[in-house]
Order: structure tokens, then sequence, then C-alpha cells
């Protein structure tokens, strides 16, 4: 699977598209500024104009100081440049910008440019700019930078990559984000630099850094069935209202240690579509938590395995280049 289509919906705001330089929209064609999530991209290759030619037209042609969210969308030849320019762009238009509450960076798909191969930066000056932001979102986990940050404000983080580094992961968990509810981090394969390991998750599992959070997300994995051996065990696990191992390559083992381990019966949803489950173990686990009144999304055997002649075994997560 890839990422065939754009947001169409960000913050509780449905997306919308800021016209391009050849539309030339009037003002008063354009929607509310406060009614939409405001959509601003460039062509992903050789665009004639820069994002932050695009953005400037933005804050000439909309009320900014109503806007709530901005989703970016590509910049020009994203598979090679960084968007220190875009982030440069939306720090210097923060007074701008008074009312922002949700910010997604790289809202980019395959056909401008696969996931992996989005180049991206250090995020937090945006954070660091917006005090009163309470929903960012990211996608591409090459070269991007995350350091440890604390924001006041922050409800919902998700990250989206192929493959997460250890260092990003290791940067959000000693974050001081106390307001922080929801976060979903799609860890993805080694083969796209995702080398975090579930030590580098321990200080979110322990639920002391984020004494908010409500809705988990770790997926998207190849290490699934890590991940859901040290969930079991998790005290953070206990205060969860959302649980998403979804999208990854989780196996009867990770399962039945699920099924072991701290009870999920207090939870009101668990998502684990893609899977590698066995008839047996997805029944069981459904069954047992369905009977708890848990909304539970198993999939139904839609991830496939391949298998060499050797008898090797491949399996994938959703998610990789």
């Amino acid at each position: 699977m890839t990422i065939g289509s754009h947001l169409d919906d960000f913050h509780g705001l449905p997306a919308f598209d800021f016209p391009d330089a050849d539309e030339a929209a009037a003002a008063s064609s354009l929607p509310a500024p406060e009614s939409v999530a405001w959509r601003i991209a460039v062509d992903s290759y050789d665009s004639e104009e820069q994002w932050p030619e695009a953005f400037a037209r933005f804050l000439r042609a909309v009320d900014t100081r109503g806007v709530r969210a901005l989703i970016v969308g590509a910049w020009s030849d994203v598979y090679e440049t960084a968007p220190d320019a875009v982030i440069e762009a939306l720090v210097a238009a923060r007074d701008q910008l008074p009312s922002l509450r949700g910010l997604f960076l790289g809202d980019i798909v395959m056909e401008e440019c696969e996931i992996s191969w989005i180049v991206q930066s250090d995020v937090s000056p945006l954070l660091n700019a917006f005090p009163e932001l309470e929903e960012f979102g990211v996608r591409g986990g090459n070269e991007l930078v995350f350091p440890a940050v604390r924001h006041e404000r922050l409800r919902a983080l998700t990250v989206e990559s192929g493959g997460l580094p250890a260092a990003v992961v290791r940067g959000i968990a000693a974050g001081d984000l106390p307001a922080l509810v929801s976060l979903d981090l799609w860890l993805g394969t080694s083969e796209y630099g995702g080398d975090a390991s579930v030590s580098d998750l321990a200080p979110i599992l322990a639920g002391e850094r984020l004494p908010n959070l409500r809705r988990l997300g770790l997926r998207n994995s190849e290490i699934q069935d890590e991940v859901c051996r040290a969930l079991a065990s998790a005290p953070v696990v206990a205060r969860l209202e959302d649980l998403d191992i979804s999208m990854g390559v989780l196996t009867d083992d990770g399962a039945n240690a699920l099924l072991a381990g701290r009870p999920l019966t207090h939870l009101k949803s668990l998502d684990l579509h893609h899977n590698y489950l066995g008839a047996a173990v997805r029944s069981r686990l459904v069954e047992t938590l369905e009977a708890a009144g848990v909304r539970v999304d198993a999939g139904e055997g839609d991830a496939e395995s391949d298998e060499e002649e050797d008898g090797t075994v491949w399996r994938f997560v959703a998610v990789g280049e």
C-alpha cells in the first residue's frame, strides 16, 4: 500500500487547495479563513513557483488572522530538497497567524514523491514558533529531526514514515508535552531508516512523560510483535482509550502477548488491521475484546506474505517506500 490521496480533512476541518498562480482566484471566491484547512502546494518536480512564493500569495489573499489550520503540500524537488525555506516562511509569518491551531507538514502522495523519499528537516522551529498549536503532523522520516521540545498546548502529534529514525523516537519520547492526548508514530522498516527499538519507546510506555495521553498509535512497524510484547506490560496502557497497532508485521506471537498481558478490556477501540494473524488467534482476540465492548478492527487477513523457493517468508508493513 502507498499513500495515494491527499488529506481530505485536518484538525476537524475540510481540506481546501489554495489556488495556484495560474488560477489566480479572487479573494471573494475563497472560503472563510476559519472554515477550512488550507493546503498550500506547488509542483514537486521543477516547479516554476517555489512554496514560499505560493505562501506569500496566500498571506496576501486571505485574512490569515482567522486561519485555524494549514496543510503544507509538496514543495519543489521534495525528493532532494529539505523544507527549510518552507519552515522559515512559516516561522516568519507567525504573527500573521494568531489563530493557527493545526499544522501538517508534507501532505505528499506517491505521484509526487514516495513517503520514504521525502526529504524532511528539523521541525522543532515550528513548534517553538506556534505555542498555541494543538495538532501537528509530519510525513516522511528521511533526514527528519525532532529533538525533545516543551509545548504546553499540543494535543495531537502524528509522524508518518516508512522508516522512523531512532533519534526521532527518542526525541519525541523525551519531550515535555503535558497536554498531549493523541500520539501516532509510524515506525516503518530498517530498509528505509526505521532503526528504532522498543527501548527507544520506554519513556512513552512507562506513561510518565505524557500524563494526558489517551490514544496511542505505534504502527506500520516491522517490529510489531516486539512492540506488542512491550505493550503487554506497559503502564501507559491502563489509561489509554484507543490503541492502534495496525499496518505492521503483527503475527500470532505479538497478539498472544497482548492477550496474556495487562487487560485491554477497558479500551474503547483496538485497531490492528493489516496483520499476519492466523484465523484462530484473530478470532480469539476479537471475541475476547468485543465481549467487553471494545471496538476491534482486526482486518480480514489482507496482509499477504511472500515465500521464496527456499522457504524464506517475507512480510511487509503497509507503507514502506
